[in-house]
C-alpha cells in the first residue's frame, strides 16, 4: 500500500503511474464573540466573484448532508483496498444514522457499491482518484438573504495533489462537479490548498498551519500576509491563528485537522503524543502547536481553553506512517464519529474527552485502521454541507 506519508515531492512519471491509473496533466478544477462570521470579508485573490457576506459555519452546526468519495484504485491502495473500502463503508453507514450521505463514485464502481450500501447512501458519479473528500471537495459557505433565509455557495482552493505528490486529474474536478450538481456559485480563492488544512469556529476565527499554505509547492510567490487575506476571504473569517505545522514529513505537510481542532469558539483541542520522544518531529510540532494556540486570543480578547487528547500507546494497527491520533474526528448531526485503535485505556480516555466537549451528541467510535495506515482518518474522508437554517 502506498502511504500518504510515503508519497513525497519529486515523483517521476513512472512513479505516478504506480500510484493511480493514468498520470494525466494537472487539472485546475476550479458572549463577546460575534454570533457568526463577519458581514463582509476580504476579496479572494484572483477570484471570479467577491465573497462579501459569506462564511463557513462551524462543523458542529446543522448539516444538510455529508459528502464522501469512494476509493477504488488498487494502484493507490494495493492489496489493502478491500480493507480501506470496508472502513469507508463503516464511516458512511455510521454517519447515515444521523444525516444523509452522498458518495462520489467512479462510473464503473456504481453497480458494485449500490449492492454494498443499498439505499443508505446516495451515489453520485464522479472521476474520483482517491477517498480524501475533505481535501478535494469545496468548503461550503453560506450567507443571509435579504428578506429571510440563507443560500449556499462553494468556496474553492484548487487541489494539486498536496503539492504535486500524487496524481489528481480527477480529484481536481470534484469541487466543480459538486457545485454544479447543487446549482450553487463557486468562488475561486486564488489559492492552492486543501480543506483539511483549515479549521473554522463559524464566528470569524480560522486555524491553519503555515507549513501547508505558505509553501512553494502550493502557493509559490505569495507572502503569508497575502495567503492570510485570501484564506479569510474564502472562509468569511476576520482573524487567523497560525501554527507552524511540519512540512515534508507527510503528504499533507502537516494538516491542521491532525494537530488542532475547534470544539467551540472558546475551546481548541490539541493532539498529544503518547510518548515524549525528542527525536520525533511530530512530538515537537505537537508541543509547539499547543504553545501557539495557548497564546492565541479569542475574538473577545480572552484565552482559549486548550484540551489535549492523548494518542494511544498500544495500537492495533501497524506501519511506520500509522496516523494514531483521535484528532481526526468528525462532528455530524447528533454525533461525533471518531476512531478507536484497540488501546482500551486510551480509547476510553478519548471517548471521555469527546463526551465532555460534545455532551449533547452520541460518540461513535470506529475501527478505521486501514485509513490510519494510509496516513488519514475520518475527518479527512468527509466534507459537510451545512443546512440552510
Amino acid at each position: 500500500m502506498v502511504s500518504r506519508r510515503d508519497v513525497l515531492i519529486g515523483l517521476s512519471t513512472a512513479a505516478c503511474l504506480r500510484l493511480v491509473t493514468g498520470c494525466g496533466p494537472e487539472s485546475s478544477g476550479e458572549s463577546t464573540e460575534p454570533v457568526r462570521g463577519p458581514e463582509a470579508s476580504t476579496e479572494p485573490t484572483g477570484g471570479t466573484s467577491g465573497t462579501a457576506g459569506w462564511w463557513m459555519p462551524a462543523e458542529d452546526e446543522p448539516h444538510e448532508r455529508t459528502w464522501m468519495c469512494w476509493p477504488s484504485s488498487t494502484d493507490i491502495w494495493g492489496t489493502d483496498l478491500g480493507d480501506v473500502q470496508d472502513a469507508i463503508v463503516r464511516i458512511a453507514l455510521a454517519i447515515a444514522d444521523f444525516e444523509p450521505v452522498s458518495m462520489l463514485v467512479r462510473p464503473e464502481a456504481m453497480a458494485e457499491l449500490d449492492g454494498i450500501l443499498g439505499d443508505a447512501v446516495e451515489l453520485v458519479e464522479g472521476p474520483v482518484d482517491d477517498l480524501w473528500a475533505r481535501d478535494t471537495l469545496p468548503n461550503f459557505v453560506i450567507r443571509d438573504v435579504v428578506g429571510g433565509g440563507r443560500e449556499l455557495a462553494a468556496a474553492h482552493a484548487r487541489f494539486n495533489g498536496w503539492g504535486g505528490k500524487q496524481v489528481h486529474d480527477g480529484d481536481a474536478q470534484l469541487a466543480a462537479l459538486v457545485a454544479d450538481r447543487l446549482g450553487i456559485e463557486r468562488f475561486e480563492s486564488g489559492l492552492v490548498g486543501e480543506g483539511g488544512a483549515v479549521e473554522v469556529d463559524g464566528r470569524g476565527a480560522v486555524l491553519a498551519a503555515e507549513s501547508c499554505w505558505v509553501n512553494e509547492n502550493r502557493n509559490p510567490g505569495m507572502t503569508r500576509d497575502e495567503i492570510e487575506a485570501a484564506l479569510l476571504g474564502m472562509l468569511g473569517g476576520d482573524h487567523l491563528i497560525w501554527v507552524d505545522g511540519l512540512a515534508g514529513h507527510d503528504i499533507t505537510d502537516g494538516h491542521i485537522d491532525t494537530l488542532a481542532r475547534f470544539a467551540d469558539p472558546r475551546t481548541i483541542v490539541v493532539d498529544e503524543p503518547a510518548f515524549d520522544d525528542p527525536d520525533d518531529p511530530w512530538v515537537a510540532v505537537a508541543e509547539r502547536t499547543r504553545e501557539q494556540v495557548s497564546a492565541a486570543e479569542t475574538a473577545g480578547g480572552g484565552a482559549y481553553e486548550v484540551v489535549a487528547v492523548v494518542q494511544p500507546a498500544d495500537i492495533r494497527g501497524d506501519g511506520a506512517d500509522f496516523l494514531s491520533t483521535y484528532m481526526n474526528f468528525y462532528v455530524c448531526n447528533g454525533a461525533v464519529i471518531a476512531p478507536e485503535f484497540g488501546d482500551a485505556e486510551a480509547d476510553g480516555a478519548a471517548r471521555a474527552v469527546l463526551e465532555a466537549l460534545f455532551p449533547d451528541r452520541e460518540i461513535v467510535m470506529l475501527d478505521i485502521d486501514a485509513l490510519a495506515a494510509g496516513g488519514g482518518g475520518i475527518h479527512c474522508a468527509t466534507q459537510q454541507q451545512p443546512a440552510l437554517v
